[in-house]
């Protein structure tokens, strides 16, 4: 029993080890996205920008336009007139006009669906992702990312965000020269604040998408524990009137 005991804790030790590898492989010190799924202007903007800037590119096959407009408070002719790019219906999904061979000619393999992206990464990891672009002229794409790094995609922000250059530091031992910072080269539409709140619009959007049912729990969570309280008030009433006669 021991000996199996022992078995089961080197095992997850081990996995904790290559856990913590794979993070560190992928940049590892993500910063916080302060998403809010109570703001509903948050929201709002970020449907916008994803929309604007990542439909083209990306579907959300999982999210209907006439789920975006009843979550988030939006009218089905502000949704179809200024979100919905894909001529489709209101009952459709969220669908790219790119196919998945458009994708594979333009950047070597087919945009992934984003229905679930925050799910699996989580909204630190989303929120990170995007403000960790910078020029390589050394990637077919123009482009590379520290935290997913030799990323197949190009920034699709930078003309808000502005060009990025990488600070590198001294060589490792793999004889790579690991960036440590950034330096603008170009600037972008937005200063530094307006674009953290663009990243983190966009974050908190595609965190919606994966879950939309998390506004709801939220307000039934609300409710849940208010009756909770009044069924406790109830309860020692109850409890008063049944022992007054034994005390």
């Amino acid at each position: 029993m021991t000996k199996n005991l022992f078995s089961r804790v080197a095992v997850f030790a081990a996995g904790l080890l290559l856990s913590a590898s794979a993070f560190a492989s992928e940049g590892g010190n993500l910063q916080q996205s302060g998403v809010d799924l109570n703001d509903k202007a948050s929201l709002q903007r970020g449907a916008a920008l994803f929309m604007n800037y990542c439909s083209g590119c990306h579907s959300l096959k999982y999210v209907r336009y006439a789920s975006i407009s009843q979550d988030l408070g939006l009218t089905e002719d502000e949704v179809m007139n200024n979100l919905n790019f894909s001529g489709g219906k209101i009952g459709d999904h969220v669908t790219s006009a790119m196919t998945p061979a458009m994708g594979v000619a333009a950047f070597g393999k087919a945009p992934p669906d984003l229905s679930l992206i925050a799910r699996v990464r989580g909204s630190d990891w989303i929120y990170t992702y995007l403000k960790s672009f910078y020029l390589d002229e050394s990637r077919p794409v123009g482009w590379n990312n520290t935290l997913f790094a030799n990323v197949s995609m190009p920034n699709p922000l930078w003309e808000l965000q502005g060009v990025q250059q990488p600070v590198l530091g001294k060589k490792n031992e793999a004889g790579e020269l690991p960036v440590e910072g950034f330096t603008i080269s170009q600037p972008g539409t937005q200063n530094a604040k307006q674009y953290d709140q663009t990243v983190r619009d966009i974050t908190a959007f595609l965190e919606y998408a994966g879950e939309p049912v998390a506004l709801k729990r939220q307000n039934v969570g609300v409710w849940a524990i208010l009756f909770l309280v009044f069924f406790t008030f109830m309860a020692w009433l109850l409890k008063r009137e049944f022992w007054r006669d034994v005390h």
